[in-house]
């Protein structure tokens, strides 16, 4: 086995590929790294870097032990990151996104509860956007998101409310006057589309590519944030199938919400980065199924 110095030398070597950038790095000397790097190599049998003069490389041996380590030490520090956490008890701060209006009086009674579990634990609420909810929860700027499923590469927790879907479409539209659509309707009129970052099972589950009979769906124009993919469907430029809630917190005379007979329903819930599975987090769902259950 490594230890740790050895490892972290080796891998901080193989992104800087010079010596004294890595002795900077890890704040010791460049006769240290040689060191650790020659010791190493002795170990495994066979050179790990080229060295020149002026260029250090990494041999097809180094390559391959520096691709197969980088995920075991990331999972190795998420393992001591976890073990620490639950030693110390649910303190520090706990990031929580929401994403849409709708999930406000969820996550209050979330964090609510949570608190009052956790006094020592303090809640930063923010809110994010269609473009940047994934990105936040990779980058850690936020630690757990309360949002729709489903969520692509992400663990979901479990839903904390249901909602019908119903097609937003202009004041005019032949649809407008509707008791209700099937989703069939969608082969018949463009669809405004999500932004691209947007995962792509949630894509697929809210503006599919066919209908449920198979016919192809014309895909419309994207909006950035869903205010203005709303804006799109009042302009005249596609429909959209959204949650009934949208009814309520967006409620606009260019706009008709007519319900959708044969969609199944739209859940909502915690979504989280799997490897930032922290005792924080999980205290957190587990207060927000509490609170909302």
């Amino acid at each position: 086995m490594l230890e740790r110095y050895e490892y972290e030398t080796f891998l901080t070597l193989a992104d800087e590929l010079h010596f004294g950038r890595t002795a900077d790095r890890l704040r010791v000397t460049t006769g240290r790294v040689s060191h650790v790097i020659k010791k190493l190599e002795r170990r495994i049998g066979a050179p790990l870097f080229a060295r020149t003069s002026r260029v250090v490389t990494l041999t097809p041996i180094g390559r391959r032990l520096a691709d197969d380590l980088r995920p075991l030490v990331v999972q190795l520090d998420d393992a001591v990151r976890r073990a620490v956490d639950a030693g110390r008890g649910v303190t520090g701060s706990l990031r929580v996104g929401f994403l849409g209006e709708w999930t406000g009086p969820v996550l209050l009674r979330a964090v609510s509860l949570f608190t009052e579990r956790h006094p020592d634990c303090a809640v930063d609420v923010r809110e994010v956007q269609l473009s940047n909810s994934r990105s936040s929860l990779v980058d850690g700027s936020i630690d757990v998101l309360i949002a729709a499923f489903p969520f692509d590469g992400m663990a979901n927790g479990p839903a904390l409310m249901s909602e019908a879907r119903m097609l937003a479409v202009p004041v005019g539209h032949p649809l407008a006057r509707a008791e209700s659509v099937s989703l069939e309707v969608l082969a018949e009129h463009p669809v405004v589309q999500y932004p691209a970052v947007t995962s792509v099972a949630f894509k697929r589950d809210r503006t599919p590519e066919r209908t449920p009979s198979g016919r192809p769906v014309p895909p419309g124009p994207a909006g950035n944030t869903f205010s203005e993919m709303l804006s799109l469907v009042a302009l005249g430029r596609g429909v959209l199938p959204v949650g009934e809630h949208t009814r309520r917190y967006y409620p606009r005379p260019d706009l008709a919400y007519v319900p959708i007979h044969d969609a199944p329903p739209i859940h909502r819930g915690p979504v989280w980065l799997e490897s930032n599975t922290t005792t924080r987090v999980r205290e957190f769902v587990r207060a927000a199924a509490d609170a909302n259950g």
